[in-house]
């Protein structure tokens, strides 16, 4: 048996081969010691000869789902090796082999994928490629080629760009997507500093394909083979020469370790990034887009605001959508369209999203009938499915909008393939394969006839029992079955006397005998015979209704695509009527205007207090760069977030949290917002905004949006200030950039660029001050503040009294000196003295302007009134100055 394994494994070395042993799947060697580790089972050992042992683990052949769940979980390769014979039946050693490799970029089994987002298998390339072998044009140096495929829906596409630092771009793009595994040639996957980068921007197995993993084909051959076709200009990827690469290796590698998948593979799809906004891995986190900062869930993000999908189908393509937001306004206006008419038909948008919500999940149900592993009850439930489709596209094509309209037009409703599978299949058809019942009586006249035999046989042996009661007189007497024995008769021990002649005995018990007669063992056969036929020929039977599913699978997957999106469309449209988002206006100009903005999530999730709506004005020519000032929980930064959030869910096609908004597209949302460290390539905070910040300034365009909250924290105070207004002044002068920008800030200083830069507009967070109290209108009004009252905030947020007394007394002391360059002795005072001259000496004396004034003034110039009115003069700046000084200790404004 262990020969057997070892021959298995040498044929598949870099996966955990689970060996079917049994009842157990068994792991032997090096498969076992990582399986132990991972999947806490404890490590014995099997006897390979005299004084050599091989490690060994298994897991029960009924839980192989969790486990292996746990395997893939890793990152790691898993082979089912089964048993492909009876082993009471087997002469000799049982036959095993191979009938599953899972890889986390190839599975379709539900248990092992999350319902509701793509579990994609990405191929990448990089550098020049002739992938035809005819010398064709190759790319430019600073191109790379990117093919994504889901095996469980049958998406299939690719995508070939060009940048100036390859891995910029790439690695954005795989971010994005989100691959559960990456495919990469040597010469990426030998790259050390490459992989580096990939591994910190995603979280997949990285799997290294061998130069001549095309063989004698290339991948051009390939892919033409496949789809059946002479070239690949239907599919528009003719001359992406990397595309078709990275696209081969992605078929290659399913023809290697997921076969059944690719008969869902019918078509490739291309395209650009010159399509979509351009959302990166710091947008997505800073605007919690599909998670929240907080602890990294889906709670609290926006994908989790706006998800109330019915189906699977649809929240997969929220999700995408949310991540690739269109930059084509008739585009995006054919969406909003669609959701407006929706809006205003509440009868329609009902019904609609009643019959989604019977729909279930056509790509994955085609994927797994591919891949042979759907049962029954899940074509009972494509079946069910399908027979919503005509009341779908009725209902669409109905419609006075022409936008809904055209979501239908030219729709199939797969007519003949629901009526294949109503004909077919039982509606209680079991989840089990080998227990029948799955197959409607009719349906094949053979399979009636051997159902009909066993029913007659069963009914003979029913009636057994009645019968030899009477001919026997034995009233104890009963006709039984076990798996070991068969039918028998059981008689008592204490009529055993009464038993007739022709009762064979069988097996004898404490109480009782059991016998057979020739006739009952030929009823006998006549049954368990029909049986096995009935559940071998029903198991036959549905392995055709899943090819012919398969065959479908184009057909399924555009009825798929309309489900989805009307699905997606509908969602937008509740949303709107329920929580009074607007219509946003979406054009190609430079002005985005927003009026009685709102924070989707935050109003969403606010119970405290009724969420406060502000207006914002951004352009290209008046109002390019609005600096925000304010105090800590203010609400600068949800007004910032709030902004971007707005822009984005136009350009994803939904309606807005706003009174009205007009959005003028943006090629790019950037954001730099919050501080943290990143311990991984150890960057401090610093560092990591720096980092950001520059990818900012080098990247942004004049249709760019930025957000920039607090820039300069994490360093000097002198040194960020510097750096916060050089950044804004070269966002507002840089011919290339010119972006509207949100930067929010505690340097005051930066108000005074509204003085020098005519697109600057100083904003601020409105304050209510009672006393030493503060409290936050949430209002966004014109103009700069020079406070940021940030010993209130800390008073709100529970600081000793004590500290909040100290720190007062500081701060007074530091604006007295102007200085932050010495720091102030322990005072035993409880507040800063009322006067000047009783200030305690804790800095160098600092320039006073009156003192030097009246040092410089030339007395024996002056006439007697002159110096009179120049010393009362004098006296009131001076009183003007010390009352200023005074308010400042007090912790007044």
């Amino acid at each position: 048996m262990l020969a057997q394994y070892q021959a298995i494994k040498r044929e598949h070395p870099d996966v955990i081969l689970l060996f079917r042993l049994g009842d157990f799947y068994e792991m032997f060697g090096d498969d076992a010691k990582a399986a132990a580790e991972i999947l806490n089972l404890t490590l014995t050992s099997r006897e390979i000869g005299k004084g050599r042992r091989i490690p060994m683990c298994g897991v029960p052949h009924h839980a192989i789902e969790r486990y292996v769940a746990r395997l893939i979980a890793a990152g790691h390769k898993a082979a089912i090796c089964e048993q492909m014979e009876d082993p009471k039946k087997a002469r000799g050693l049982v036959k095993r082999e191979v009938t599953r490799v899972l890889t986390p970029g190839t599975v379709v089994e539900d248990y092992l994928l999350e319902e509701r987002r793509n579990n994609y298998l990405v191929a990448v390339v990089a550098g020049a490629a002739d992938t035809r072998g005819d010398g064709g044009a190759a790319p430019r140096v600073g191109e790379w080629g990117l093919a994504a495929v889901d095996c469980s829906t049958g998406e299939f596409a690719v995508t070939q760009t060009a940048s100036e630092r390859v891995e910029d771009s790439l690695l954005e793009e795989l971010s994005r997507l989100g691959p559960a595994e990456v495919l990469l040639p040597p010469a990426l996957a030998q790259d050390a500093a490459f992989v580096d980068l990939l591994r910190n921007s995603v979280a997949c197995r990285i799997t290294e394909l061998a130069d001549d993993v095309f063989g004698l084909d290339t991948p051009y051959e390939l892919l033409t083979r496949h789809f059946g076709t002479t070239s690949l200009r239907g599919f528009g990827c003719e001359e992406m020469p990397l595309a078709i690469h990275a696209a081969g290796m992605a078929l290659r590698y399913l023809q290697d370790n997921q076969k059944s998948a690719l008969a869902q593979i019918r078509a490739i799809a291309t395209y650009s990034l010159s399509q979509f906004m351009i959302v990166d891995a710091a947008t997505r986190r800073n605007l919690e887009l599909t998670q929240s900062l907080r602890d990294g869930s889906r709670a609290n993000s926006l994908l989790w605001l706006l998800d109330e999908t019915a189906g699977s189908m649809g929240a997969r393509l929220l999700r995408r959508w949310l991540l690739s937001p269109l930059l084509d306004p008739a585009a995006i206006r054919g969406r909003l369209e669609v959701v407006q008419a929706l809006r205003a038909d509440a009868l329609l948008r009902g019904s609609l999203r009643e019959m989604l919500r019977s729909v279930q999940d056509l790509e994955r149900v085609t994927s797994r009938a591919a891949a042979g592993t759907a049962n029954a009850r899940e074509l009972v439930a494509l079946r069910d499915s399908l027979a919503r489709l005509p009341g779908l596209i009725a209902s669409l094509t109905a419609s006075e909008c022409a936008a809904v309209r055209a979501l239908a037009e030219g729709a199939d409703a797969l007519g003949d393939v629901e009526q294949t599978l109503r004909a077919a299949l039982n509606d209680d058809a079991p989840i089990a394969l080998r227990e029948g019942g799955m197959i409607r009586a009719g349906y094949r006249p053979d399979l009636d006839e051997l159902r009909a035999a066993s029913a007659e046989g069963k009914d003979w042996i029913a009636a057994l029992e009645h019968s030899e009661r009477e001919r026997t007189g034995i009233r104890s007497l009963r006709v039984g079955y076990n798996q070991v024995f068969g039918y028998y008769i059981e008689v008592t021990r204490a009529n055993l006397a009464l038993a007739p002649p022709d009762y064979i005995r069988k097996q004898t018990m404490a109480n009782a005998e059991r016998f057979i007669t020739p006739a009952l063992k030929e009823y006998e056969t006549k049954v368990l015979g029909a049986h096995e036929k009935i559940v071998d020929l029903e198991y036959e039977l549905l392995c055709d209704l899943r090819r012919q599913v398969a065959s479908q699978a184009q057909r399924l997957q555009a009825a798929a695509a309309l489900v989805a999106t009307a699905d997606v469309l509908s969602t937008f449209a509740e949303l709107a009527a329920q929580r009074g988002y607007a219509m946003p206006e979406v054009d190609e100009g430079d002005v985005i205007e927003i009026k009685a903005g709102r924070h989707a999530v935050v109003e969403k999730t606010q119970t405290t207090e009724r969420f406060v709506p502000n207006d914002t004005r951004l352009d290209c020519s008046e109002s390019q760069l609005l600096i925000i000032t304010g105090p800590n929980m203010a609400g600068k930064s949800t007004y910032l977030r709030q902004v971007a959030l707005i822009v984005l869910m136009a350009q994803v096609g939904c309606f807005v949290p706003a009174e009205r908004a007009r959005i003028g597209v943006v090629d790019r949302i950037f954001t730099r917002v919050g501080a943290s460290d990143d311990l991984a390539t150890g960057q401090s905070t610093f560092m990591v905004e720096m980092n950001e910040t520059a990818n900012i300034l080098h990247n942004a365009t004049r249709r760019s949006l930025i957000i920039l909250d607090e820039i300069g924290r994490g360093t000097s105070t002198f040194d960020g200030l510097s750096l916060a207004w050089a950044v804004a002044e070269h966002i507002h002068n840089h011919p290339r950039i010119g972006a509207k920008s949100l930067f929010a800030t505690h340097y005051h200083h930066l108000n005074d660029l509204e003085k020098t830069l005519p697109r600057v507009k100083n904003y601020r967070i409105a304050v209510k001050e009672e006393g030493e109290r503060i409290i936050f209108l949430r209002k966004i009004v014109p103009g700069g503040t020079d406070r940021s009252y940030g010993i209130q905030v800390a008073r709100l947020a529970g600081l000793p009294q004590e500290v909040i007394e100290r720190a007062k007394q500081v701060l007074w002391s530091l604006e007295q000196s102007n200085s932050v360059g010495v720091l102030p002795r322990r005072s035993t005072a409880l507040r800063p003295p009322p006067a000047p001259q009783a200030q305690l000496t804790l800095f160098e004396a600092a320039p006073n302007p009156l003192v030097d004034e009246l040092r410089e003034i030339d007395l024996e110039s002056l006439t007697p009134l002159e110096a009179l009115n120049k010393l009362a003069e004098l006296q009131a700046r001076a009183r003007a100055q010390a009352e200023q000084t005074n308010r400042r200790g007090r912790g007044e404004r």
